[in-house]
């Protein structure tokens, strides 16, 4: 029988070209696998036909943008996923769920090996590579471009010459990658880290320079997810494209980083993610309402860590799972309304509401009705104080002291 690959296709010359490169190089059959995670363009049976027409022997798509909200984004949400506290892992979260088909479709059809078309200098080689053999350690991994000399000269001279039904002229300068989530941009003239990027460089979100009247929008939480945008009710993914609209026309959720890659370079990324970032700010602000001091300094850590992994290519690892427990029990009582301004590429919180609030007024009002025992203050700073006063008393006495900065005998004797 003939060996089959299964390669993750999105539609595009270079993935097109790849179907034929990677049959030429390797005899193997080639199974196509087409996933939509939100990121737009062509209608997924226009992409599956191509494919067919490419050389593929199957094609196998998947309408995953559910999936994707709920099972991928709502995870990051709940964990506020901000990698160096920018970047809402727009790509990094995509990739387990195209795994998954990818996996699927290798069980599916036979096949023993799963191709993907990253570079050898990127985060997503990692993330397929270590998603595919966590899911099925059976399988093999091979990326044309890295491992078979695929170029984008190359992949333009033999569509050509193989007269494939792909556009060889049009080259967009710029790197990008998109779904629901979020939009990533690189490459091109944003590799010098000086240049601003130009207007055309987005997409999702307008200029907030020049922004519409403020728009003032009511998100319903329950356990970390949103139910509901000004009281109509919506799944995970209409949340999103509901906010990516709304705070893209404010031109909120523009980041323009360096980042610290996996594979240890830095590099220049700029990203638009106006639903994420105005769907976190609000999850945030209902956290500090809802969680207990102490658990939500904890799981400000353990989220810091999450996003680290998921960054690194580690959703389906252990660690992270375990990691998922703790974040889900921290989201039992995250439920409530939180209302924001958008405007000018800002969402400011201006209202919390939460029948499991922690924030109780009787305690934090200075006026009429205040419930708090002021009186019990100074027991409490004598007892937190303590170790700390014995500590500074012992240097005292060994001569080490806080040196103060000025000769207070000679202050005196003036």
């Amino acid at each position: 029988m003939t060996e089959r690959i299964v390669l993750a296709y999105s539609g595009g010359l270079d993935t097109s070209v790849a179907i034929g490169w990677i049959h030429d190089a390797t005899g193997a059959d080639v199974i196509a696998c087409a996933v939509d995670v939100g990121q737009g363009g062509e209608d997924l049976e226009v992409v599956r036909r191509r494919a067919l027409d490419c050389g593929a022997v199957e094609a196998y798509v998947a309408d995953a943008r559910d999936e994707f909200a709920e099972e991928y984004c709502m995870p990051a949400l709940k964990a506020n996923a901000l990698y160096m506290d920018a970047y809402p892992v727009v790509s990094a979260i995509s990739r387990p769920v195209i795994t998954k088909h990818l996996v699927r479709a290798a069980k599916k059809y036979g096949a023993s090996t799963v191709a993907h078309g990253c570079t050898g200098k990127g985060n997503d080689q990692v993330r397929f590579e270590v998603s595919i053999t966590s899911l099925a350690p059976e399988l093999k991994c091979i990326a044309p471009v890295r491992d078979l000399a695929l170029t984008r000269d190359r992949a333009i001279e033999y569509a050509e010459r193989k007269s494939l039904p792909i556009a060889t002229t049009k080259k967009n300068p710029f790197s990008i990658d998109q779904n629901v989530w979020g939009r990533a941009i690189e490459t091109g003239f944003l590799e010098d880290i000086w240049n601003e990027p130009t207007k055309d460089v987005y997409n999702y979100t307008d200029d907030p320079a020049f922004p519409p009247v403020a728009d003032e929008v009511v998100i319903t939480f329950e356990q970390g997810v949103p139910v509901a945008i000004d009281g109509r009710p919506v799944t995970a993914l209409e949340a999103i494209q509901e906010m990516n609209r709304r705070a893209g026309a404010q031109g909120i959720g523009r980041i323009d980083i360096v980042e610290d890659r996996l594979v240890g370079i830095k590099s220049r990324e700029v990203y638009e993610a106006p639903g994420a970032m105005a769907l976190i700010t609000a999850h945030q602000e209902l956290e500090r309402v809802t969680l207990e001091r102490e658990q939500g300094r904890f799981k400000r850590s353990v989220a810091d860590r999450w996003t680290e992994l998921v960054y690194d290519g580690q959703w389906f690892s252990p660690l992270k799972k375990s990691l998922d427990a703790f974040i889900d029990d921290t989201q039992r009582y995250v439920s409530g309304d939180i209302r924001m301004s958008l405007h000018g590429g800002r969402a400011t919180v201006t209202g919390r509401r939460s029948e499991t609030s922690l924030y109780d007024f009787s305690l934090a009002t200075y006026d009429e009705g205040d419930a708090y025992d002021q009186s019990q203050a100074k027991g409490f700073i004598e007892i937190y104080g303590l170790a700390a006063k014995q500590a500074a008393a012992r240097d005292v006495a060994f001569g080490h002291g806080e040196d103060l900065g000025a000769d207070l005998g000679a202050e005196e004797s003036k």
